[in-house]
């Protein structure tokens, strides 16, 4: 196994570089028949997100960021110095990994002062620099525990602490709450999100979790097979999804088609009314919940878009149903406990969808 602190050490800071520039990066690396090839970049102060589905790239990219996966083409530069050959050991890097990696036989205070001591520091001075550490995370109480003794979130704030120990100018963080409980992980969501905002150099944050990704980062990227497909603030992407696996990420029933003024063409399917007058290749979105259900054909509905469709899965979603929906347009559906049954809705139900056009948002592909 790496050893866990071998990517939470740093430099001194590159004579031949600003410290000002923050993170350059083309990672470009061939693994048979999987290439990844992303280019990022980011202002000291910024967070980003890397997202994508299983098998994206996205830790490839984090472990070619922290040297622990070597580039076959492109460059990484880092406040104007390159690392594409310098060691991890040697980078300004700090990596807090999805299970935290603690030294189990050390307290909080020996695992935060690790990184200190291996850059010369005294054993005095790496431990009053942990103990401030431990104090700006709350865990000053904590100092003296073991790694089995603390809590899922204590622990993450004491692997947190023992990768800013070393000041890096490159903070990653691979699925930093992916071990939290639901309960434990909205509190340290929110204490993370504090930490980050006071981080002045650039934080790369790996997840799965859409909310994770919009609650923490600056900017979004998204990778799909190994390239980025879309990258933009939370509230651009969450508006405007170019992939469907981006807006299921968000929660939105996305298309795509001719626009002719408001009508909009699809591609696979019917013509989908909208507000937006718009002309040539785009997308039309749409929230689950703009979707209203009748078990029989409505008359009289003010709803400019009706299709006829069949419940094909229902599942629980927050304190909602999804209703799965294919026919004349395949969507999702949210509605109500109460309404799901008095629709007497299940697999195979006949139902007719609406959606109103000022619900729906329209926008260039």
């Amino acid at each position: 196994m790496t050893d866990p602190a071998a990517t939470t050490t740093t430099a001194a800071p590159p004579s031949n570089g600003s410290r000002g520039e923050g993170l350059d990066a083309h990672l470009v690396i061939d693994r048979g028949a999987f290439r990844l090839d992303v280019t990022l970049t980011a202002a000291p102060g910024d967070v980003v997100a890397l997202l994508g589905p299983n098998g994206a790239g996205k830790t490839t990219a984090l472990r070619a960021l922290a040297g622990l996966a070597p580039l076959t083409g492109g460059h990484l530069r880092l406040d104007g110095a390159r690392l594409e050959r310098t060691p991890p050991e040697s980078r300004p890097v700090g990596v807090v990994f999805q299970d935290y990696l603690l030294f189990p036989h050390l307290s909080a205070l020996d695992n935060v002062a690790f990184g200190p001591r291996c850059h010369g520091a005294t054993k005095a001075e790496a431990r009053a620099q942990a103990a401030t550490w431990l104090d700006r995370m709350g865990l000053a109480d904590h100092a003296g525990a073991k790694p089995r003794r603390l809590s899922g979130g204590q622990a993450q704030r004491v692997a947190l602490a023992r990768a800013l120990a070393t000041h890096p100018r490159l903070l990653l963080l691979d699925e930093p709450l992916a071990a939290l409980d639901a309960r434990t992980r909205l509190e340290v969501r929110a204490q993370l999100r504090r930490h980050l905002s006071d981080f002045e150099a650039v934080a790369v944050l790996v997840t799965h979790d859409p909310l994770d990704a919009m609650v923490l980062a600056d900017r979004l990227v998204v990778v799909e097979h190994g390239r980025v497909v879309q990258e933009g603030t939370p509230s651009d992407i969450a508006r405007h999804p170019r992939t469907d696996y981006i807006a299921q990420l968000v929660g939105l029933n996305l298309y795509r088609g001719q626009a002719d003024g408001h009508t909009v063409h699809l591609d696979t399917g019917p013509a989908i009314t909208t507000t937006e007058r718009l002309s040539g290749p785009v997308f039309v979105a749409f929230p689950p919940g703009a979707v209203t259900l009748h078990r029989d054909r409505p008359t009289g509905s003010s709803a400019r878009n009706l299709w006829h469709c069949e419940v094909a899965g229902l599942e629980t979603h927050g304190d909602q149903i999804r209703a799965g929906l294919t026919g004349d347009i395949p969507l999702a559906a949210d509605l109500t406990t109460v309404a799901a049954a008095e629709l007497d809705l299940h697999p195979g139900a006949q139902v007719w969808a609406t959606v109103k056009a000022a619900q729906t948002h329209a926008y260039p592909a």
